[in-house]
C-alpha cells in the first residue's frame, strides 16, 4: 500500500525552543514509519525578514542538525533546503495568477507581521502564503502537520488548488491538516496564554533546545503558575500549570490524568523541578548528537543533497504538469 505523503518545514530562523520540538519534531519523528515525509528548512520564507546572510546560512546548518539530532533517519525521510529547488518559487508564480488580493488581505498572520515589522512591510509578507501553497501542492501532499495558527494557510492553499483544478481539471491533490494530538501548541513560560515563540523577547518565556541544565532549571522555577499550589489541568483559569502539564505528558508519555494523579498533595515547587529535570533528560541525548553533526557540515550537506534530488524529481514532474496546462512551452 502507498504511504500518504506529508509536508512539512521550519523557517531558519534563530535556535528551536522545547515548543518546536514537541509540537512538531517530536511527532515528525512519530510519523517516519508510517508515512513518506518531505521535511524541508524554510529559508525562503524567512526573506519576508531582513538577516544576517552568515547568520542565515549558519541556522540553515543548525536547523538540518537538528532535524536529525531529534530523530529523524534520512533513510527514512526527504530533508532538504527549500531555496534548493526552484521549482517551489515557479509553482509560486504561477499559483500568484490565481490568488486574489482579497484571500491575502484576510490572512491574520499578514496583519499580525505588519504590526510586528512596520518598517518593512514588504510585499513577501504578502504573498507568503502563496509560496507556502507551493510548498505543499507541489509535492501533492496528503496531510500537512500544522497549528491552530497555520490552519488559515492550509485554507488557503486548498482553495488556491480546488480553483485551478476547477480551471484545468484534476492537478493537485488536496492536502488535509495533521494535527497532534496533544503538544500542538506548546505555551510560553512566563505568558502561558501566548504560543512559545524562538522571537520571544524575554528569554525566560522560551527553552532553547541549546540550554544548559543550569538555565533550563532557572526558567522552570521561574515559570508562571497561580496562587492555588494544585497541579491540576485547567487551561482557562490555571494555564501556566496546565502548560507545564502538557510538556510533563508528552516527555513521559503519560496521560494528564496520570500527570494529574502523580503530583496529588505535592506543591507547584516539586512540580516544577520534576518537569524540568524530564526536559533535561529528554535533550541531553539530542544536544550530544547535535554538537557531533556539527562538527562535520559536509555530512549534512550530503544528506541535504540527496533529499533534494528526490524532492526535485517530484516537484519538476508536477511543474511541467501546471507549466503545460497553463499553456507554456515545455522544452521536452
Amino acid at each position: 500500500m502507498e504511504k500518504k505523503i506529508i509536508l512539512s518545514g521550519i523557517q531558519a530562523t534563530g535556535t528551536l525552543t522545547l515548543g518546536n520540538y514537541l509540537g512538531a519534531l517530536n511527532n515528525w519523528v512519530e510519523m517516519q514509519d508510517k508515512y513518506d515525509c518531505y521535511y524541508m528548512i524554510a529559508d525562503l520564507h524567512t526573506l519576508t525578514i531582513r538577516n544576517d546572510p552568515e547568520i542565515l546560512r549558519k541556522n540553515t546548518l543548525n536547523l538540518i542538525a537538528l532535524y536529525i539530532a531529534a530523530g529523524l533517519d534520512p533513510e527514512k525521510n526527504t530533508i532538504f533546503i527549500q531555496s534548493h529547488i526552484p521549482a517551489h518559487t515557479q509553482l509560486s508564480w504561477v499559483l500568484n495568477c490565481y490568488t486574489y488580493m482579497g484571500e491575502l488581505n484576510r490572512m491574520t498572520q499578514y496583519k499580525d507581521k505588519c504590526a510586528k515589522h512596520a518598517d518593512n512591510i514588504n510585499s513577501g509578507l504578502f504573498t507568503y502564503p502563496v509560496l507556502m501553497a507551493a510548498d505543499i501542492l507541489i509535492y501533492n501532499a496528503d496531510l500537512v502537520p500544522v497549528g491552530q495558527d497555520q490552519k488559515q494557510h492550509l485554507e488557503i492553499a486548498r482553495d488556491i488548488a480546488e480553483r485551478f483544478n476547477s480551471i484545468y481539471g484534476e492537478t493537485f491533490k488536496m492536502p488535509e491538516p495533521y494535527i497532534g494530538k496533544v503538544g500542538a501548541k506548546i505555551m510560553g513560560l512566563q505568558n502561558p496564554t501566548s504560543k512559545m515563540s524562538k522571537s520571544a523577547e524575554d528569554p525566560m518565556d522560551k527553552i532553547l533546545l541549546s540550554d544548559t541544565k543550569e538555565d533550563i532549571i532557572k526558567k522552570f522555577k521561574k515559570a508562571v503558575t497561580d496562587s492555588e499550589n494544585k497541579v491540576r489541568f485547567d487551561v482557562e483559569n490555571k494555564p501556566g500549570v496546565s502548560n507545564l502539564m502538557v510538556i510533563y505528558s508528552i516527555i513521559k508519555n503519560k496521560t494528564i490524568e496520570e500527570v494529574e494523579k502523580e503530583f496529588e498533595g505535592q506543591g507547584y515547587g516539586n512540580f516544577k523541578t520534576a518537569v524540568a529535570e524530564a526536559v533535561i533528560e529528554r535533550l541531553e541525548p539530542l544536544q550530544k548528537r547535535y554538537n557531533e553533526l556539527l562538527e562535520n557540515p559536509k555530512e549534512l550537506m550530503e544528506i541535504c543533497n540527496k533529499g533534494t534530488e528526490k524532492a526535485s524529481k517530484k516537484a519538476n514532474t508536477l511543474l511541467k504538469n501546471v507549466y503545460k496546462k497553463v499553456g507554456l512551452v515545455i522544452n521536452e
